[in-house]
């Protein structure tokens, strides 16, 4: 997978990274044999030699010098531009995700993926890459080296390399299901630490500081058990190759001093000993090399586990796939619902239930009923956020499985029961999305005024300019609902979606604000979701719903004294006098 997101840049790094780490291990192994020369020349008492042979050692030292760093830097290089690469197309990918597709991982696995799992594989790219490449040069190469030396030593450096290589499969087989499950239980820990500050304020009104801590706690401390229990089957793995190598080099001594020893004259047995330094030079290396496949394998279970996550993502197929139709259709604000039927994924009780209505352009229907009944979920299809189990939900006559998502979209000013407001400034929050280059500050002020946000917006300071906090945290929730309607406003769509947007809004604001609505945006079509009788009352059609099905729809007066369910909410809402 790793592989597939590299560019051609990313690969041209990768190849000049490849022949200086090549430069690099040639270097580093021919300084032993410099070493021997060296020793040869003291033997001969040729002194220049000794100094020829020594410099080109030190040499040789500086260019792997320059050369491991350039590669270092190199690797670092192409592991961050995957990185953004991967970020990227993760984000895109996300873009395209249907509420469906989104709840299926869950934010906050989400955010885990684009974050942690893709430092993870820049962390295993930005390291691996060096050692991957330069652990079976030297292996390979010193092995070539030791060759034709004694056969004693050589089986010594065998038998420690089978020991280490065996000790290291044997942890790492051990250590690689914990390894596996750290991304999963960041997961949890993401997943905790987010719902603890989306509800602070309920938490400390609640005083539930201590049920909230134990939750975060039993995820921190799982994390902390399997990261302990990866550690300590990993501590032994250094102190045992320390003794191993230890161990190796007391064995070429001990085997060196009896070759030495088996010697006639002492010439032999200089060479020997010469022999005798490079090979436990060349053996360092050998053993090194595979220390260096060691540090690649305790990277691997995490960089592994994290590339699958990821391409989980980005290879994901969303569950609507986009239509073909761009919007531009001869009926305007047309929206009808013929026969839908529909059921939230992972459960099986319908949330509606074969309902059918239709709305012409430039109407009003509102949609009433008691919590539960579906009222959200009719808007939901709409925007297409999920599609309908059964029937069709067409707009200006075509069904919306046939739209591109933006091509729908464009259609529609759609203002959510939850107000969204961004970090940025009001402006910015108001003219927003496609098309927001082509609109002007007049055309701002217009969609304030009508969302009765002007006056406010105008008493803050810089005005237009005023920050708006992550959330609209600093401001109240009628000001957030205002500031999302004159968003929707702002775009002049063919129809409005509006959804509880006027819960929080005082009753004043609430029939300023639709009497506005009502005389600017006539032409456009609206479907106000609401609770409060007084905000549909004036609707040309209102649709009360039950438990997914529609159990009466026409106008106020007629509903009062044709619909049960409607005259008991209005009875809960209006006095006696008010409901004649």
């Amino acid at each position: 997978m790793i592989l597939k997101y590299f560019t051609k840049r990313e690969w041209f790094l990768t190849c000049v990274c490849v022949c200086l780490i090549m430069v690099q291990v040639y270097l580093d192994l021919a300084i032993p044999d410099y070493m021997n020369l060296i020793t040869d020349a003291i033997l001969i008492s040729k002194s220049d030699e000794v100094m020829y042979y020594g410099g080109r050692m030190i040499l040789f030292a500086f260019i792997s010098l320059g050369a491991s760093l350039s590669a270092g830097f190199i690797a670092a290089n192409v592991a961050a531009s995957l990185c953004r690469t991967l970020r990227r197309k993760q984000f895109e990918r996300v873009q395209s995700f249907s509420m469906q597709d989104i709840d299926g991982f869950s934010a906050a696995s989400l955010i885990t993926r684009s974050t942690n799992d893709t430092y993870q594989i820049m962390v295993f790219v930005g390291r691996g890459l060096q050692m991957i490449i330069k652990s079976p040069l030297i292996a390979v190469w010193g092995i070539y080296k030791l060759s034709g030396r004694a056969w004693e030593w050589t089986a010594s450096t065998a038998v420690a390399v089978i020991v280490l290589v065996a000790l290291m499969m044997g942890i790492l087989s051990l250590t690689m299901p914990r390894f596996k499950k750290i991304q999963w239980l960041t997961d949890g820990i993401n997943r905790a630490t987010r719902e603890n500050i989306d509800g602070v304020r309920v938490i400390r009104a609640y005083n539930a500081e201590s049920y909230q801590e134990k939750k975060f706690e039993k995820g921190n401390d799982d994390l902390l058990e399997n990261n302990l229990g990866a550690i300590k089957l990993m501590a032994p793995l250094f102190p045992v190759v320390s003794s191993i190598n230890n161990f190796l080099t007391l064995a070429i001594y001990w085997i060196g001093a009896s070759l030495i020893a088996a010697t006639s004259s002492t010439e032999e047995q200089l060479y020997t000993f010469s022999d005798m330094i490079v090979f436990s030079s060349y053996a360092m290396q050998v053993i090194s090399a595979f220390m260096l496949l060691m540090g690649v394998f305790r990277m691997l279970p995490r960089a592994k586990v994290a590339s699958k996550r990821i391409q989980e993502v980005i290879e994901h197929e969303p569950s609507q796939m986009d239509g073909t139709h761009d919007g531009n259709t001869g009926t305007i604000g047309e929206i009808e619902f013929r026969n839908v039927s529909f059921t939230y994924p992972g459960t099986a009780k319908k949330v509606l239930d074969d309902v059918s209505f239709k709305v012409s352009q430039g109407e009003t229907l509102a949609v009433i009923g008691p919590t539960g009944c579906g009222k959200t979920s009719l808007v939901n299809l709409i925007m297409r956020f999920y599609d309908a189990s059964e029937g069709q939900v067409l707009v200006d006559g075509i069904d919306v499985k046939e739209y591109t998502i933006k091509g729908l979209h464009t259609k529609m000013g759609y203002v959510p029961q939850n107000a969204i407001i961004f970090s940025g400034s009001v402006e910015m929050n108001v003219n927003y999305g496609k098309g927001s280059e082509t609109r002007t500050v007049d055309d701002v002020r217009y969609a304030l005024r009508i969302a009765q946000a002007e006056s406010f917006v105008d008493d803050m300071p810089d005005g237009l300019n005023a920050h708006v906090s992550q959330h609209g945290r600093n401001v109240s929730g009628g000001q957030k609902q205002r500031i999302s309607i004159a968003r929707a406003v702002c775009r002049r769509p063919e129809m409005f979606l509006l959804d509880d947007t006027f819960s929080a809004l005082d009753y004043r604001t609430d029939r300023d604000l639709r009497d506005a609505l009502k005389k600017e945006t006539g032409g456009s079509t609206v479907l106000i979701v609401a609770q409060r009788i007084g905000t549909i009352r004036d609707a040309d059609r209102i649709l009360v719903m039950d438990h997914g099905k529609i159990v009466g729809m026409g106008r106020h007066e007629d509903l009062i004294s044709s619909c049960e369910m409607y005259r008991d909410i209005a009875r809960s809402q209006l006095s006696e006098e008010e409901l004649q």
